[in-house]
């Protein structure tokens, strides 16, 4: 699971297949995001504000649950 230079969040990684994309934080909880678009994690991986990325773009619009 690759590491991400951000404040907020540890680690993601993406599932093709599931079109699933895990967010670890660094609080240490868990989230699971479905049906995100290979392009959306592809974009998250270059934006320059990660966390201001994931919020605009991921939290709050794909379904999600929490693993931990």
């Amino acid at each position: 699971m690759p590491q991400v230079s951000s404040s907020a969040i540890a680690r993601v990684r993406y599932d093709n297949q599931r079109r699933e994309l895990t967010v670890v934080f660094r609080s240490g909880r868990v989230y699971v995001y479905a049906d995100v678009p290979e392009e959306t994690y592809a974009a998250l991986l270059a934006a320059d504000s990660k966390g201001a990325f994931f919020n605009a773009a991921i939290r709050d619009v794909f379904p999600t649950r929490r693993q931990r």
